[in-house]
């Protein structure tokens, strides 16, 4: 029986730099459409920068196919970042290579000091990768958003009774 040859992929996992903005505008596009500039972390996201250390891209033999990018935060009393956007193009999904940029960033912002990632997504996507429910109601966003949604993966003590109050943009 002649061996199978499987489709070579070389996937490289780095540092976003300011070379990948285009192609992460486009990467996010496709994924979330037009209206992805309206939702509550969209507005907390125009507060101020995201952290280019702290955002992470995936590289498929030298075309950039995901993202993942981290804004610092303050929510409630917690110095956290918020993780988002998280997205991968159509033809790479479900290969585990959003999960994985996921546990980067999160690694990432626990070196940096980091007390918390914070995001709005789907509980039963996230919450296998560490994440855990925020109180309901416990955050207020700069627009509407679903409680249920709101999750986080506590890096420091008693991250969760601080979770309480408006969650927005710090340096």
């Amino acid at each position: 029986m002649a061996p199978q040859l499987l489709p070579k992929h070389d996937l490289v996992y780095m540092t976003e730099d300011a070379s990948h903005d285009d192609v992460i505008e486009l990467i996010n596009a496709e994924a979330f459409g037009p209206g992805r500039h309206a939702r509550a972390a969209a507005r907390i996201r125009e507060q101020g920068p995201h952290d280019r250390a702290l955002s992470f891209v995936c590289a498929d033999d030298g075309e950039t196919i995901a993202s993942v990018r981290m804004t610092p935060v303050i929510a409630g009393e917690v110095r956290g970042h918020l993780l988002g956007p998280l997205a991968v193009r159509p033809s790479h999904k479900n290969r585990g290579i959003g999960r994985e940029l996921v546990h980067i960033a999160i690694e990432a912002a626990r070196r940096a000091g980091s007390e918390a990632v914070i995001l709005v997504g789907d509980p039963p996507y996230y919450m296998p990768l560490g994440f855990e429910k925020v109180a309901y109601g416990a955050l207020t966003f700069p627009g509407p958003v679903d409680p249920g949604r709101v999750l986080v993966v506590p890096l420091a003590e008693s991250v969760h009774p601080r979770l309480a109050g408006t969650i927005h943009w710090r340096e």
